[in-house]
């Protein structure tokens, strides 16, 4: 169910960010991932970007326009909080397009279980290329090896 909901929720708001002007903040906005969780309550979290950067009047005027037509359809039964936010710095990779997008930038690898005796990896994303993770340096890892990728941060 979730799933379903969180596919028609991402096509609702592209659908929103297509009818406004490309030059406008919500026009300019991209999806980044939609989440329909239980947690002590429904959560649907959707996290957008833009190359402007992400602020909260983008977030509160883009949170206004879905909740108007997520109640005009009728989509969700159960009572949710709608949160609406940016993916943040330390962003987690999870489609093609997440890795297309990266591409060039530091990131850490987790893995399910250690690999060469090791459980996290640093490196610059070089991209995706079937079903294995490409680092610089020719570093490679199965996808399904592959528990997260997610951007660096130095402190």
């Amino acid at each position: 169910m979730a799933g379903r909901i969180e596919t028609a929720v991402e096509e609702i708001a592209a659908q929103i960010i297509a009818s406004e002007p490309g030059d406008s903040p919500i026009g300019s906005a991209e999806i980044f991932d939609v989440e329909y969780v239980k947690e002590r309550d429904w959560y649907l979290r959707v996290y957008i970007d833009s190359a402007a950067g992400v602020d909260l009047d983008l977030c509160q005027a883009f949170s206004r326009r879905l909740e108007a037509e997520l109640d005009k359809i009728s989509l969700l039964n159960d009572s949710y909080i709608l949160e609406v936010s940016s993916p943040g710095i330390d962003r987690v990779l999870k489609k093609d397009r997440d890795f297309e997008r990266e591409a060039g930038k530091i990131v850490d690898v987790t893995f399910y279980s250690p690999i060469d005796g090791r459980k996290t990896v640093v490196g610059k994303l070089i991209g995706l290329e079937g079903d294995r993770v490409l680092l610089e340096d020719g570093q490679a890892f199965p996808r399904d090896k592959v528990a997260q990728v997610r951007l660096h941060i130095d402190f």
